[in-house]
């Protein structure tokens, strides 16, 4: 099955949360799922905003233990669309909320305050340490980097599985987005094959290493359209850098 095709949809993490708004076990465990996956790029964003007098990731953690109790998974709009400009918005309102706060207890008015809700988009108007756009690029590159990763990760399973982690190892330098890959004429002597093998090998690795890119960005997508369009994205996103 095509994983960028409609029927791919059916049961991925993402639409199984918008389908029940957090109201089944099933939705509460693809979200938890979610969050492990994409817990760097919130990393990321707290370092590159800065969250006050505490450490990026004790904000990470409390963040996606408020996300992941019963009042933060309510709050999941089906309406919404990917799951990267949800979990951007949730964290954004996280540190807001916590400024609110810090800044009433500092004045002395331990008064209480309403939670901005967790689901709304990414254009609200809420006070960081450094101008939207560049914090939301920096998350945007961290989110791209995290589903390389979690592609190679799989290949590298694969590998292991076929016995081929000696090929792969030599391979998996022409599927970096920042490092030149070298002499293929170079790697075939080193695996002891001829080039138009080597060559053959590559664009082998590229097509699985795409179709598991494609596969793990439509968990984080409502509707099957628009895999292409985040897949062009987050390549034009690590291209940039």
């Amino acid at each position: 099955m095509n994983p960028g095709g409609h029927d791919a949809f059916v049961t991925t993490r993402w639409t199984r949360v918008l389908a029940a708004c957090g109201d089944s076990e099933s939705a509460r465990g693809a979200l938890a799922e979610l969050c492990s996956a994409y817990y760097g790029p919130v990393v990321a964003f707290l370092e590159k905003t800065g969250c006050g007098d505490d450490e990026p990731r004790e904000v990470a953690h409390e963040f996606f233990a408020s996300l992941l109790s019963r009042d933060g998974i309510d709050g999941v709009d089906r309406s919404r669309g990917r799951f990267r400009s949800y979990l951007l918005g949730a964290v954004k309102h996280h540190v807001a909320n916590r400024r609110l706060k810090a800044s009433r207890e500092k004045r002395g008015g331990n008064v209480g305050h309403q939670a901005l809700d967790p689901s709304t988009d990414t254009e609200a108007d809420v006070p960081i340490a450094v101008p939207l756009t560049a914090g939301d690029a920096w998350f945007d590159r961290a989110w791209a980097l995290a589903l390389v990763e979690r592609a190679l990760a799989v290949l590298a399973e694969e590998a292991d599985a076929d016995g081929t982690t000696r090929e792969f190892a030599e391979l998996k330098a022409w599927l970096s987005w920042d490092a030149a890959p070298g002499s293929q004429a170079a790697a075939a002597a080193r695996l002891g094959i001829n080039e138009g093998a080597l060559k053959v090998a590559v664009h082998r690795l590229r097509r699985r290493f795409r179709e598991l890119l494609r596969a793990e960005i439509a968990q984080t997508l409502p509707d099957a359209t628009d895999v292409d369009d985040e897949m062009r994205y987050l390549a034009d996103v690590l291209g940039s850098q």
